[in-house]
Protein backbone atom coordinates (compact mmCIF):
# COMPACT_ATOMS: atom_id res chain seq x y z
CA UNK A 1 0.00 0.00 0.00
CA UNK A 2 1.61 3.54 -0.77
CA UNK A 3 1.07 6.39 1.55
CA UNK A 4 -1.78 7.97 -0.69
CA UNK A 5 -3.27 4.76 -0.28
CA UNK A 6 -2.98 4.36 3.16
CA UNK A 7 -4.58 8.52 3.58
CA UNK A 8 -7.50 7.85 0.91
CA UNK A 9 -8.35 4.82 2.94
CA UNK A 10 -8.28 6.42 6.24
CA UNK A 11 -10.41 9.44 5.03
CA UNK A 12 -13.08 7.20 3.79
CA UNK A 13 -13.31 5.42 6.74
CA UNK A 14 -13.55 7.99 8.78
CA UNK A 15 -15.70 10.48 6.32
CA UNK A 16 -13.47 13.24 6.55
CA UNK A 17 -12.50 15.55 3.62
CA UNK A 18 -8.97 16.44 2.64
CA UNK A 19 -9.28 19.79 4.58
CA UNK A 20 -10.70 17.74 7.78
CA UNK A 21 -7.48 15.62 7.55
CA UNK A 22 -5.18 18.51 7.04
CA UNK A 23 -6.65 19.79 10.22
CA UNK A 24 -6.48 16.88 12.45
CA UNK A 25 -2.48 15.94 11.28
CA UNK A 26 -1.86 20.15 11.28
CA UNK A 27 -0.82 20.29 8.06
CA UNK A 28 -2.16 22.36 5.11
CA UNK A 29 -4.62 21.14 2.86
CA UNK A 30 -2.19 21.45 -0.43
CA UNK A 31 0.49 19.03 1.47
CA UNK A 32 -2.42 16.59 2.15
CA UNK A 33 -3.44 17.28 -1.89
CA UNK A 34 -0.02 16.92 -3.11
CA UNK A 35 0.93 13.66 -0.79
CA UNK A 36 -2.37 12.40 -2.20
CA UNK A 37 -1.61 13.03 -5.93
CA UNK A 38 2.09 11.93 -5.40
CA UNK A 39 3.27 14.70 -7.42
CA UNK A 40 5.32 17.80 -6.59
CA UNK A 41 4.23 20.60 -8.87
CA UNK A 42 6.90 22.60 -8.60
CA UNK A 43 9.54 19.70 -10.10
CA UNK A 44 6.09 17.51 -11.91
CA UNK A 45 8.22 14.61 -9.85
CA UNK A 46 6.39 11.95 -7.35
CA UNK A 47 6.28 14.03 -4.02
CA UNK A 48 9.23 13.12 -1.64
CA UNK A 49 7.71 14.02 1.98
CA UNK A 50 10.03 15.11 4.84
CA UNK A 51 9.86 12.92 8.05
CA UNK A 52 8.58 15.61 10.33
CA UNK A 53 5.49 15.95 8.04
CA UNK A 54 5.51 12.07 7.92
CA UNK A 55 5.32 12.18 11.70
CA UNK A 56 2.26 15.25 11.81
CA UNK A 57 0.47 11.83 8.91
CA UNK A 58 1.38 9.37 11.15
CA UNK A 59 -0.25 11.31 14.45
CA UNK A 60 -3.39 12.19 12.40
CA UNK A 61 -3.76 8.40 11.96
CA UNK A 62 -3.29 7.25 15.44
CA UNK A 63 -0.37 5.82 14.27
CA UNK A 64 2.94 5.71 15.48
CA UNK A 65 5.31 6.58 12.82
CA UNK A 66 7.34 3.37 13.24
CA UNK A 67 3.46 1.79 12.16
CA UNK A 68 2.95 3.96 9.45
CA UNK A 69 6.51 2.91 7.59
CA UNK A 70 5.38 -0.64 8.42
CA UNK A 71 1.64 -0.09 6.99
CA UNK A 72 3.47 2.12 3.59
CA UNK A 73 5.84 0.04 0.79
CA UNK A 74 9.48 1.79 0.27
CA UNK A 75 9.04 5.13 -0.55
CA UNK A 76 11.61 8.06 -0.13
CA UNK A 77 11.80 10.51 2.59
CA UNK A 78 13.62 13.64 2.41
CA UNK A 79 15.73 14.05 5.31
CA UNK A 80 17.25 17.44 4.97
CA UNK A 81 14.45 19.34 7.32
CA UNK A 82 14.70 16.62 9.81
CA UNK A 83 15.92 17.87 13.27
CA UNK A 84 17.42 16.12 16.32
CA UNK A 85 14.98 15.65 19.34
CA UNK A 86 15.21 18.59 21.93
CA UNK A 87 17.30 17.58 24.36
CA UNK A 88 16.15 18.56 27.89
CA UNK A 89 18.16 18.74 31.00
CA UNK A 90 16.89 16.24 33.00
CA UNK A 91 18.54 13.26 31.11
CA UNK A 92 19.95 9.76 31.72
CA UNK A 93 23.25 8.56 30.57
CA UNK A 94 22.46 5.08 29.21
CA UNK A 95 25.88 2.83 27.75
CA UNK A 96 25.32 1.93 24.13
CA UNK A 97 25.92 -1.33 24.90
CA UNK A 98 26.27 -3.03 21.48
CA UNK A 99 25.31 -2.84 17.45
CA UNK A 100 22.17 -3.91 15.91
CA UNK A 101 22.15 -4.27 12.43
CA UNK A 102 19.97 -3.15 9.72
CA UNK A 103 21.73 -5.54 7.46
CA UNK A 104 22.10 -9.48 7.55
CA UNK A 105 25.93 -9.57 8.11
CA UNK A 106 26.72 -7.51 11.43
CA UNK A 107 27.09 -8.98 14.65
CA UNK A 108 25.49 -7.23 18.00
CA UNK A 109 28.73 -7.29 20.45
CA UNK A 110 26.39 -8.00 23.99
CA UNK A 111 28.56 -6.22 26.51
CA UNK A 112 28.16 -3.23 29.06
CA UNK A 113 31.99 -2.72 28.96
CA UNK A 114 32.11 0.49 26.95
CA UNK A 115 32.75 4.27 27.51
CA UNK A 116 30.16 5.04 24.31
CA UNK A 117 27.40 6.63 26.33
CA UNK A 118 24.27 8.60 24.94
CA UNK A 119 21.98 11.02 26.96
CA UNK A 120 18.41 10.24 26.29
CA UNK A 121 16.09 12.95 27.97
CA UNK A 122 13.94 11.55 31.14
CA UNK A 123 11.18 12.48 29.73
CA UNK A 124 11.12 10.04 26.70
CA UNK A 125 11.50 7.19 29.63
CA UNK A 126 8.03 7.89 30.16
CA UNK A 127 7.40 7.33 33.77
CA UNK A 128 9.32 3.84 33.26
CA UNK A 129 12.63 2.83 34.70
CA UNK A 130 15.77 2.94 33.17
CA UNK A 131 16.14 -0.97 33.33
CA UNK A 132 13.03 -1.21 31.12
CA UNK A 133 15.48 0.07 28.04
CA UNK A 134 18.76 -0.41 26.35
CA UNK A 135 20.34 1.18 23.79
CA UNK A 136 22.00 0.29 20.41
CA UNK A 137 23.68 1.26 17.27
CA UNK A 138 22.76 0.51 14.08
CA UNK A 139 24.81 -1.21 11.46
CA UNK A 140 23.56 -1.37 7.91
CA UNK A 141 21.28 0.48 5.76
CA UNK A 142 18.09 -2.16 5.31
CA UNK A 143 15.66 -0.07 6.74
CA UNK A 144 16.86 3.33 5.28
CA UNK A 145 15.29 6.02 5.78
CA UNK A 146 13.60 4.91 9.13
CA UNK A 147 16.86 4.27 10.52
CA UNK A 148 20.74 5.11 8.85
CA UNK A 149 23.73 3.57 10.02
CA UNK A 150 25.41 4.65 12.80
CA UNK A 151 22.11 5.64 14.35
CA UNK A 152 21.72 4.91 17.97
CA UNK A 153 18.24 3.35 18.98
CA UNK A 154 16.49 3.53 22.24
CA UNK A 155 14.68 0.52 22.96
CA UNK A 156 11.79 -0.56 25.24
CA UNK A 157 12.23 -4.33 26.78
CA UNK A 158 9.33 -6.35 25.98
CA UNK A 159 8.45 -10.14 26.68
CA UNK A 160 5.40 -9.87 25.44
CA UNK A 161 4.60 -11.57 21.97
CA UNK A 162 4.46 -8.94 19.35
CA UNK A 163 1.86 -8.41 16.32
CA UNK A 164 3.32 -9.55 13.49
CA UNK A 165 4.00 -7.11 10.82
CA UNK A 166 5.53 -4.77 13.26
CA UNK A 167 9.03 -3.13 13.18
CA UNK A 168 10.84 -4.89 16.08
CA UNK A 169 13.87 -4.88 17.76
CA UNK A 170 15.01 -8.94 17.75
CA UNK A 171 17.59 -11.35 18.00
CA UNK A 172 18.33 -14.53 16.46
CA UNK A 173 21.72 -16.73 16.76
CA UNK A 174 24.80 -13.99 17.28
CA UNK A 175 22.63 -11.17 15.15
CA UNK A 176 20.49 -8.56 16.58
CA UNK A 177 18.48 -6.11 13.95
CA UNK A 178 15.93 -4.01 13.41
CA UNK A 179 13.11 -5.33 10.70
CA UNK A 180 9.68 -5.06 10.20
CA UNK A 181 8.76 -8.80 11.47
CA UNK A 182 5.75 -10.99 9.86
CA UNK A 183 4.94 -14.20 10.88
CA UNK A 184 2.37 -16.68 10.75
CA UNK A 185 0.16 -17.91 13.98
CA UNK A 186 1.66 -20.99 14.22
CA UNK A 187 5.24 -19.37 13.92
CA UNK A 188 6.35 -21.98 11.55
CA UNK A 189 7.28 -18.72 8.73
CA UNK A 190 9.25 -15.86 10.37
CA UNK A 191 9.89 -13.29 7.58
CA UNK A 192 12.24 -10.27 8.13
CA UNK A 193 11.32 -7.33 5.77
CA UNK A 194 13.64 -4.42 5.38
CA UNK A 195 11.98 -1.11 4.47
CA UNK A 196 14.91 -0.67 1.72
CA UNK A 197 13.59 -2.03 -1.31
CA UNK A 198 17.52 -2.46 -2.41
CA UNK A 199 17.62 -5.31 -0.11
CA UNK A 200 15.82 -8.89 0.14
CA UNK A 201 13.61 -10.11 2.41
CA UNK A 202 15.15 -12.96 4.80
CA UNK A 203 13.01 -16.05 6.02
CA UNK A 204 14.42 -17.76 8.83
CA UNK A 205 15.74 -21.01 8.94
CA UNK A 206 14.54 -23.79 11.40
CA UNK A 207 17.77 -23.31 13.21
CA UNK A 208 17.85 -19.81 13.51
CA UNK A 209 13.89 -19.52 14.84
CA UNK A 210 14.87 -21.90 17.51
CA UNK A 211 17.13 -19.05 18.69
CA UNK A 212 14.98 -16.18 17.70
CA UNK A 213 14.10 -13.76 20.77
CA UNK A 214 11.79 -11.03 20.67
CA UNK A 215 14.22 -7.78 22.50
CA UNK A 216 11.50 -5.22 22.26
CA UNK A 217 10.14 -1.69 20.48
CA UNK A 218 12.21 0.53 19.39
CA UNK A 219 10.90 4.15 20.88
CA UNK A 220 13.49 6.40 20.18
CA UNK A 221 15.82 7.60 17.27
CA UNK A 222 18.99 9.36 18.44
CA UNK A 223 21.11 10.64 15.35
CA UNK A 224 23.62 13.75 14.76
CA UNK A 225 22.84 15.64 11.86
Amino acid sequence: MTLSELIKDFRISHNMSQRQFAQRCGVSNANISMIEKNLNPKTGQPLVPTLPMLRKIAYGMNMTIDELFAAVEGFRVDLSTDNPPEIAADTITFPVIGEIAAGYDCFAEQSYDTTDTVEIPKSYLKGKNQADFLVLRVRGESMYPMYLNNDIVLVERSEEKPASGQILAVRYEDFATIKKVEFDDAFEHVKFIPINPMYPTKELTTEEKEQFEFIGYPKVLVRNI
